[in-house]
């Protein structure tokens, strides 16, 4: 999905059964809608006491994320599914050693958008969503919702929110609906798009 010396945008998700990174292929569908690449990433599980429990190369799915990778992004689509409200603790953990390019300032001024998926239609997306926009807000970057000019979050009965992108995996939910794709879809291009224009804004770096 990525083209060489060009800027991407980042999907940088955790998912245990996978219904959060069901989301992650129609984000980047629309990502690149608007022209721009998208890079998928992971992070790997954690053990109690945070050390690492997974091998260093995923058995299967997107690689791991480096801070290379977020570094030097054009824009971030981060995803987790609800844990008691809150974002996964895999991914606040790889958060947490961010501190660098915190102190750098290299995600200040780049459009960042959160997505999250639930077991129950109303197990905390909207708290975790907020949950995640928190440490990019210190990160300084510029926080993307779904507007609602986009019809599907008017007519949904699944997922989706103003905060972000969301899925309501239920018991037997395999797939997403297609309000959730057309939800997701918006909010990738929608990142796409800004990270487009902010890059070639006036005393943007390049």
């Amino acid at each position: 999905m990525n083209r060489d010396n060009q800027g991407y945008v980042l999907i940088l998700y955790y998912s245990r059964s996978g219904a959060t990174a069901r989301m992650t292929a129609e984000l980047a569908r629309g990502v690149e809608a608007s022209g721009i690449s998208a890079r998928l990433r992971t992070v790997p599980s954690v053990s109690p006491d945070t050390e690492a429990s997974e091998p260093p190369i995923p058995r299967e799915g997107a690689p791991y994320c480096t801070m290379e990778d977020l570094r030097n992004c054009s824009g971030l689509l981060l995803g987790s599914p609800t844990r008691f409200g809150n974002m996964a603790s895999p991914l606040r953990h790889f958060l947490d050693q961010t501190s660098d390019i915190w102190l750098d300032g290299s995600l200040t001024g780049k459009p960042a958008a959160v997505f999250t998926a639930t077991g129950s239609l109303h197990g905390g997306q909207e708290t975790t969503l907020v949950s995640m926009m928190l440490p990019l807000l210190h990160h300084g970057m510029v926080i993307a919702g779904i507007p609602y000019s986009e019809a599907a979050l008017m007519r949904t009965r699944t997922g989706g929110t103003p905060y972000g992108a969301s899925h309501w995996s239920g018991e037997h939910a395999t797939s997403l609906s297609e309000d959730e794709v057309a939800l997701c879809r918006a909010l990738g291009k929608r990142v796409g798009n800004l990270a487009k224009t902010l890059e070639n804004a006036p005393g943007a770096e390049n």
